[in-house]
């Protein structure tokens, strides 16, 4: 058997006469070409028609295209049908190719992994009347090749499905040549139907036109037109008079909402119940259900779902989050009975007498409502098609709630004795609760919750246990993070117990709370909890608030329990110094994600922006971000003001002004999580909704611009020295041109291409500023160009975070790029870390580029501040708000971009600009590190490398790529020699000199010599 090679081939546009080396005689080949010099985006090819080209002449394809732009209109229009004329290269290895005119091909064995719907991370409560889908698939044939697809959605019947297992099909794309998996937009003539049941199935085809079908996929849908209608319809008997007009839009009353708000008109967590009777067992049962600020929901006496802190935090103004839940399984025929527990939030907060940080008394808090409210709608289908609704109505009942308080800042008062117990369940006696009144409720459209919800994980028992004084016992957990504490004690009716929370402990054990603006905060924060004396054990938890906590201090208790009293809870699935550093950097990350990204859970708890795209980059290798930025990005745009100003946090819960409240560093999330989205999900589904109002953002910062347009009125290099002020010129205007360059892509991918010239324009004048006031060219005392902030004006200044941010944005001539790097060298030979939070994701990736690892590490390890492992050293395991030992945050994740380096820089992967389509591999080659290991999860499933330098000199690479996807990796130097075997066929394996080598899914061993 004679096998041959495929290789990498280079796309010209115009004809290349020359015979093609190596060229294989198969009838069907697809594969990817690598564009010339990186100038044009990679492309998908499939059917080659000149199988066997005359010597001397170039084969001609004809090829569905598959570019950057995704399963997209402007894709269509740019690409599709296209003449092509090919070279072939011999120097990089595309994939192993058996030579079908000595062996057929094996079976293809694939699989689909997942099957998901872009921006929604359930699919219960679908409220939108168009849909992306995506799905990642694995096979073990080297071969294996998506060349085309086929999704079908399919409506389910009220009663379930028909005889044969189906339904009506209400949207079908046909069978569509390309390899596209994410994006792919569904969008029916008639829109979803409200309250329906869909299921969708794909079926795609490989390399040798053989196809496989995916398992059914579903979704329910809620009220996909219901944002079109008034907002406070539902509920009120008042209508606006414009809101008449908005009525005569809508003759079907399946888009409107039918339940009410209700509760008992107080602003103290209560409870909700509500019983019916089934004569028959319902085939599908769907809730939906938001109770503000935040619910507990349960059914028949359990909880309908593991969620924590639900609905999602919002502008409760403008959206209110419902979450859908399937209760199929717990209803049954005879009583049944849901019911709810409703605390404050954000939306009607409640100080009561502990820390409150937005404070009331200076007016920067303001209250979305006055009355905890409730809202749910229970669909009910049955076998014969049928279709009940109960809803939130008087029918349902109401008492106060045991917890008395429910202030989210980590302070909530329980009294046991008032727990009615089993309220929920069938047969309770709830004669003494009163009818729920109707609420006006809340301002703001009802959305389906898309980011994945809180729940608990984790849980860990303390590590030491001491006594301080009588009645006190304090816990060191072991480790800081986002908290809520469980405890089970025994006890006498009335007994208090108070529960304590701090990042720092006193020498005795006792916890430590400092904050020098807030002197409430270090007495201020605490639960209390009231025994009911049943004579057993009784538990508690909050229902309505969390913090950031190592150390537990429980007062009241008078013995010691044993380590098992406690628990500490880690929500959010989300040796060496490196290792703990690494360590401390997760907790602190996913210690800051819940419906939105956070500054800190214990002081502010604040959805500040900047850290949405800062971190982005890093935490994407850990977390799938995608929709949660979705979420975020719409916060954002509700909270975009009407001159257009992005504020900097969203949503905004405490009134700022000045550059608390206008940085473009903050706002410019509203630009670039879309063009984050898709450079690393190579989603596009949020750009058409922000398009506008980032033109609108656009259109204030002009007015901001001085100078003729610098923009410098914001915070600068933020947590730097002082708190900010630093490089404002020279982070702010990059970050604006950096914008309207993302303006500029945007059009491509909208079809908009008339718009394209305004926003190059507008760049290029930016650029030009940018280098007429910043680029110093001209002083004698420096050997080379350089970038001068103006904080000193008209003194000049050299600094490290200058010449990074003009590099990285691209803002730096051609001519005087190699200077400027040698600027930036000699500004960092010292390894001494002189940065914000805002330049040092800039900093880290242009010592990446100029290949200094060492640089990085020496940084990091410095004895004094600015320094990670001073952190360590003191014995911190999360990462602190400043460069400081003491703060009053030790849970802040702002100065974590060092994790985006350990994962492109050491473990080496890097995406491009296509959702990982393609990335690299640039392993740690010129470094310290001699045996590095790490996974990471992509859109298209598990990428995995696994380094290992032997003393010899020699690298072993064990690689995993998933299906679909091309890296590049990255050797050594263009002498390197590299020998390549792929596990599933050890007989198979090539040998390659020179830069890199290219390959396709699969396992590989990769010798480097």
């Amino acid at each position: 058997m004679e096998n041959r090679w495929m290789h990498a081939a280079t796309v010209k546009y115009s004809p290349r006469v020359g015979k093609p080396p190596g060229w294989l005689p198969c009838r069907h080949i697809s594969g990817y070409f690598l564009s010339e010099e990186g100038k044009n985006p990679p492309l998908f090819f499939t059917h080659i028609y000149d199988p066997k080209p005359s010597p001397g002449t170039v084969p001609t394809l004809t090829a569905s295209i598959e570019t950057q732009l995704g399963n997209s209109e402007a894709a269509d229009r740019h690409y599709q049908q296209m003449t092509y004329f090919v070279s072939f290269s011999q120097t990089e290895l595309l994939c192993f190719l058996p030579s079908t005119t000595t062996q057929k091909c094996l079976p293809s064995k694939w699989k689909f992994t997942r099957c998901g719907t872009h921006g929604f991370h359930e699919t219960l409560g679908i409220d939108a009347d168009k849909l992306r889908f995506y799905w990642t698939l694995e096979s073990h044939d080297a071969l294996a090749l998506q060349t085309a697809y086929q999704v079908t959605v399919i409506e389910i019947p009220p009663g379930g499905p028909n005889s044969d297992g189906g339904g009506k099909v209400i949207w079908d794309s046909k069978k569509c040549i390309s390899p596209a998996q994410r994006n792919i937009l569904c969008k029916p003539t008639e829109g979803f139907h409200a309250t329906t049941e869909y299921h969708w199935l794909v079926t795609v085809w490989d390399q040798e036109d053989r196809e496989f079908t995916s398992e059914s996929n579903s979704f329910f849908t809620a009220y996909p037109r219901s944002q079109l209608l008034p907002p406070l319809s539902m509920n009120q008997t008042y209508m606006p008079h414009t809101a008449l007009i908005f009525r005569t839009w809508f003759e079907n009353i399946e888009d409107k909402w039918k339940a009410w708000w209700i509760g008992d008109g107080g602003d103290k967590p209560i409870y909700l119940r509500r019983s019916f009777i089934l004569e028959q067992k319902p085939t599908r049962a769907i809730a939906f259900v938001a109770g503000l600020g935040h619910h507990n929901f349960s059914a028949n006496g359990a909880p309908a779902s593991d969620h924590v802190l639900d609905p999602g935090w919002t502008n409760y103004h403008r959206t209110v989050q419902y979450v859908a839940h399937d209760l199929t399984s717990v209803l049954h025929p005879g009583e049944n009975v849901i019911g709810a527990h409703i605390g404050n939030g954000f939306y009607a907060g409640d100080q009561g007498d502990r820390f409150f940080w937005p404070k009331y008394e200076d007016n920067t808090y303001v209250r979305y409502g006055n009355e905890l409210c409730f809202f749910a709608e229970l669909h009910l289908f049955y076998p014969d098609g049928t279709h009940d609704i109960i809803k939130s109505d008087s029918d349902w009942q109401v008492r106060k709630s045991a917890t008395t308080l429910a202030n989210i800042y980590a302070s909530e008062t329980h009294d046991r004795r008032q727990y009615p117990v089993e309220l929920d369940a069938a047969g309770f006696d709830a004669s003494s609760w009163k009818p729920a009144k109707g609420l006006t409720g809340p301002r703001g459209f009802l959305k389906y919750q898309s980011q994945p919800p809180v729940t608990r994980h984790e849980t860990f028992n303390s590590i030491s246990t001491t006594s301080p004084r009588p009645g006190v016992v304090c816990y060191d957990l072991g480790q800081n993070a986002s908290t809520m504490v469980k405890i089970v004690v025994e006890g006498n009716t009335g007994s208090e117990i108070t529960i304590r929370y701090a990042e720092t402990a006193y020498e005795d054990g006792t916890v430590k709370m400092p904050d020098p603006l807030f002197k409430e905060f270090e007495t201020g924060v605490y639960s209390t909890f009231i025994l009911a004396g049943t004579g057993s054990s009784e538990t508690w938890e909050p229902d309505f608030s969390f913090t950031s906590a190592r150390y537990i201090q429980l007062e009241g208790v008078s013995t010691e329990p044993g380590h098992d009293f406690l628990s500490y809870i880690r929500r959010l699935a989300n040796p060496s110094h490196v290792n703990q550093l690494l360590n401390a950097l997760k907790w602190t990350f996913t210690s800051n994600l819940f419906s939105y990204h956070t500054d800190c859970p214990q002081i502010e708890k604040f959805g500040w922006l900047e850290v949405t795209h800062l971190l982005a980059p890093a935490t994407q290798y850990m977390v799938d971000m995608e929709d949660l930025y979705t979420k975020i990005l719409d916060d954002i745009l509700d909270a975009q003001e009407p001159n257009g100003l992005v504020p900097t946090m969203a949503p905004e819960i405490r009134y700022m002004c000045g550059p608390l409240h206008d940085t473009i560093t903050w706002g410019c999330a509203l630009i670039f999580i879309p063009d984050i989205l898709k450079k690393y999900y190579g989603s596009t589904h949020t750009i058409p909704k922000m398009y506008r109002a980032g033109e609108r953002y656009m259109g204030y910062m002009t007015k901001k611009e001085r100078k003729g347009g610098l923009i410098e009125h914001g915070l600068g290099d933020w947590g730097r020295g002082i708190a900010h002020g630093n490089a404002q010129a020279n982070i702010e205007t990059a970050v604006y041109h950096e914008c309207l360059c993302c303006m500029e892509r945007f059009v491509v991918t909208l079809g908009l291409t008339d718009e394209a010239a305004k926003w190059k324009s507008e760049a290029s004048r930016i650029y030009d500023v940018y280098n007429k006031h910043l680029l110093v060219t001209d002083d004698p005392e420096r050997p080379y160009a350089y970038y001068t902030s103006l904080d000193n004006y008209p003194t000049r200044d050299r600094d490290a975070v200058c010449q990074a941010v003009a590099l990285q944005f691209n803002m730096v001539p051609l001519q005087h790029k190699d200077d400027v790097m040698k600027a930036f060298l000699d500004d960092v030979a010292d390894g001494k870390l002189r940065s914000g939070e805002i330049g040092l994701r800039y900093l880290f990736n242009t010592l990446h580029d100029a290949n200094r690892p060492d640089l990085v590490l020496q940084m990091a390890r410095q004895e004094e501040h600015p320094s990670y492992m001073r952190f360590l050293r003191r014995g911190e395991t999360t990462l602190l708000e400043f460069w400081q030992d003491e703060c009053r945050s030790k849970c802040h994740d702002m100065l974590g971009s060092i994790l985006e380096w350990f994962y492109v820089a050491v473990l080496g992967i890097k995406v491009s600009e296509d959702g990982y389509r393609t990335f690299t591999v640039a392993p740690p080659y010129v470094s310290e590190f001699d045996a590095v290991k790490g996974t990471f999860e992509c859109p298209y499933g598990e990428i995995a490398v696994d380094f290992k330098r032997g003393k010899d000199g020699v690298v072993v690479l064990e690689l995993t790529v998933p299906l679909s996807t091309t890296p590049t990796v990255l050797l050594p130097d263009p002498s390197s020699m590299a020998q390549v075997t792929r596990h599933a066929d050890k007989s198979s394996s090539k040998t390659e000199t020179g830069a890199s080598i290219l390959l396709r899914h699969g396992k590989y061993s990769v010798r480097i010599t």
